[in-house]
């Protein structure tokens, strides 16, 4: 079998960044001469642990403009700008249909999908229903429907959102991210040795998998 560097994110399907800076890493990706030989895992991080299931009955912009303590109107503006950069990444963002709600169950989710070797259609799923089409990720409905989507099994998937399967994982994930110092997520890990924080523009990845990847291809056995 054939080594492939690894390239790890962490990241949350409710954060606007996480699904720009997804676009960008892709976009490097898809002019790196050596993609076939990179290997991404995704990882989960809560941006708000504490959200409630069910859904909260803020909008996302008043939850934002009280959890940053800032007015309604400095919310919508920040959103707006959000919206822009991602229409700039050829993503369609509708803040006014978000649903805020508690990521842990679409985590277990995307954990599950992960042992199915699903884990970056699913990311790219449930980001989709979150920023474009106003999908609650809490509901076990909704979840369900998007793991049919993804191709997961039926029966399996109802079985993990029902219960706590991929608990563990999830919180092994979000221990890993405070040991290493993650405060902020999209964080991008190349090969264990150099970090990327953010939705930095795709030269900038292009760049940090060239470097590591050239020095991970000089030791690889």
């Amino acid at each position: 079998m054939e080594q492939k560097m690894n390239v790890e994110i962490w990241s949350d399907v409710q954060c606007p960044f996480c699904y720009i800076g997804k676009r960008h890493f892709e976009q490097a990706l898809a002019q790196f001469a050596n993609a076939g030989q990179i290997e991404v895992e995704w990882h989960s991080f809560q941006l708000d642990p504490e959200l409630p299931k069910p859904a909260s009955q803020l909008n996302i912009y008043q939850y934002l403009a009280e959890r940053k303590g800032i007015s309604l109107q400095q919310s919508e503006s920040m959103h707006a700008s959000v919206t822009q950069m991602a229409k700039n990444a050829g993503l369609d963002y509708h803040f006014e249909k978000a649903v805020v709600a508690n990521s842990f169950d679409a985590h277990r989710l995307i954990q599950f999908a992960k042992t199915k070797g699903l884990g970056d259609a699913a990311e790219e799923r449930l980001f989709r229903a979150y920023f474009t089409e106003g999908k609650d990720l809490c509901d076990a409905a909704v979840l369900l429907q998007l793991a049919r989507e993804i191709g997961l099994d039926e029966t399996e998937s109802k079985s993990v959102i029902d219960g706590n399967a991929y608990r563990e994982a999830v919180l092994a994930d979000l221990r890993e991210a405070e040991q290493i110092g993650i405060s902020g997520v999209p964080f991008f890990v190349f090969d264990r040795k150099y970090a990327v924080s953010g939705a930095q523009p795709s030269n900038v990845f292009l760049s940090a998998l060239s470097k590591s990847f050239e020095e991970w291809k000089a030791t690889a056995r």
